[in-house]
């Protein structure tokens, strides 16, 4: 498993690369940057049934010691959520490919280079047991994404491109002080070593690391009040990149939030994540509402639904950790579908603005389908994925008596369903407009329909496999909490039991 770790992280470095070369030559880089994804997709899947089958996987990079060296840890979660990362980065470079050309303006031949770059940065985070490592790559997505924006070098993308990193410059900075704020005090920055030795700090220390960490993965996360670089961001942003930045982006700073603040107890930080979560939710949820185009709309329920992850992880119990994992693995291909189904509808009717587009249910039956699944199941309506996503941490928040946050979900909720009736009656419903010139030719729309179709799918399958998944959403919250867990499995019981690679 060693190796397939490996490529899950070198893989996408050494195809983009090669994709370098050869961007000239687009049939080829498309090639190469869909085998690189594709070989990236099924070594997670293979790590996935290994982990499964065998227990976590633990690589020790270079053989070094867990508390100076770089550390892989492939467990349940990590396995769980690099499987639909990567399928969901593969289904939109498929997009991608069949869009290429549209744009107006902006080099191509770089996006499908950086979505490799950008895949090899979001396995790093997801598969790292060290802090900073895992800021290494956090950076790497930083670089990769702020070329995404901009590469098309409009005006309103290089604004948004520079708040984008100016922001999240800001949090890199913290994240470096943060660094050696608990290195000074607990002399590594190993993640199962910290597991060990923040619980054992004075309260004060430990409560500010915790509250530290809070700001800077909830910058990641675009949690309230640190969301305002997303809604400008996403909306100027070509749809393939809108639909990775929706679908992973700030889902891969909830997942490092999930991981570090469960292992290291931080749940006397509970009341202050469960206000937090509230306000996400609501803030953006009210945002969606005031947007007239449907990419903002999109954008603004982005940190909306943010806020549902943060209450699961705020309560700090197994359901509601369980249901924060499920609602994670919901979130990524529903944000995604949503963005490229807005993709769909910009290249029909030349923009996405609810004044000027309509009568798509009519001429667009297919899009109009591909919206409504997504939509419902974003809104929690039954049986689509957001429904049991939902009722998971809804029914968790009142077991844990945590009666408010419960109410704000389900005000949320029906605030959620209220837009996206907005969208379905100001795009699909109302009297139809007159079509802008087709953007993209009768082959590449099929491209654009069956990569949004398989992203669909993609949300049924939660559906699906709703059963098995909460199971293994509970052992995974188990885990998390317990701690020792973690710790035996990376550092060995007898601390000296991992084999090198």
């Amino acid at each position: 498993m060693n190796a397939i770790i490996a490529l899950a992280i070198v893989g996408p470095l050494a195809a983009s690369g090669v994709g370098l070369l050869v961007r000239e030559r687009h049939h080829l880089r498309d090639a190469i940057t869909l085998m690189g994804l594709s070989a990236t997709a099924l070594a997670a899947i293979a790590l996935l049934i290994d982990v499964q089958r065998n227990g976590t996987t633990v690589v020790r990079v270079g053989g070094w010691d867990p508390e100076l060296g770089i550390v892989l840890v492939a467990d349940q979660f990590a396995a769980l959520i690099l499987v639909v990362a990567t399928l969901t980065i593969l289904v939109v470079d498929i997009f991608a490919i069949g869009q290429r050309g549209t744009a107006s303006t902006g080099d191509q031949t770089v996006v499908g280079p950086m979505l490799l770059v950008l895949t090899a940065g979001v396995s790093l985070a997801i598969l790292t047991g060290d802090l900073f490592t895992l800021f290494v790559a956090f950076e790497l997505i930083l670089v990769s994404s702020y070329v995404l924006l901009t590469h098309q070098g409009r005006a309103a993308q290089l604004r948004s491109g520079m708040t984008y990193v100016v922001i999240n410059l800001l949090a890199s900075t913290l994240f470096l002080l943060g660094l050696a704020y608990v290195y000074t005090a607990t002399r590594t920055v190993n993640i199962a070593l910290l597991a060990e030795r923040i619980p054992e700090l004075d309260d004060g220390v430990r409560l500010g690391i915790g509250l530290w960490f809070l700001v800077v993965f909830g910058t990641k996360a675009a949690m309230f009040p640190l969301f305002s670089w997303l809604p400008d961001s996403y909306p100027t942003a070509p749809t393939t990149v809108t639909a990775v930045f929706a679908g992973l982006l700030t889902k891969i700073g909830v997942y490092v939030m999930i991981r570090f603040h469960t292992l290291t107890g931080m749940d006397d930080l509970g009341p202050v994540i469960l206000v937090a979560a509230g306000l996400t939710m609501l803030v953006g949820v009210a945002g969606a509402l005031a947007q007239n185009d449907v990419k903002r709309i999109l954008s603004f329920h982005v940190v909306s639904q943010i806020g549902y992850m943060l209450m699961g992880l705020g309560l700090f119990t197994v359901a509601g950790v369980a249901g924060a994992v499920l609602f994670l693995v919901h979130q990524i291909p529903v944000k995604t579908v949503m963005f490229l189904v807005g993709g769909l509808i910009e290249d029909d009717q030349g923009n996405s603005s609810l004044d000027k587009v309509g009568g798509l249910a009519a001429r667009r039956p297919i899009i109009a389908v591909l919206f409504a699944i997504p939509a419902l199941s974003l809104a929690g309506i039954p049986p689509f994925s957001g429904f049991v996503a939902k009722l998971s941490l809804i029914d968790a928040g009142i077991n844990a008596g945590s009666v408010a946050i419960v109410v704000v979900a389900l005000v949320a909720s029906m605030f959620t369903l209220l837009s996206m009736s907005k969208i379905w009656l100001g795009v699909f419903w109302r009297e139809p407009t007159p079509p802008s010139e087709p953007a993209s030719s009768k082959a590449s729309k099929r491209t654009m329909n069956g990569a949004t179709m398989a992203a669909v799918a993609g949300t049924l399958a939660v559906v699906a496999l709703a059963g098995p998944l909460w199971n293994m959403s509970e052992e995974i919250a188990r885990d998390l909490l317990d701690g020792q867990t973690y710790i035996d499995e990376v550092l060995g019981t007898d601390r000296g039991g991992v084999a090198s690679p």
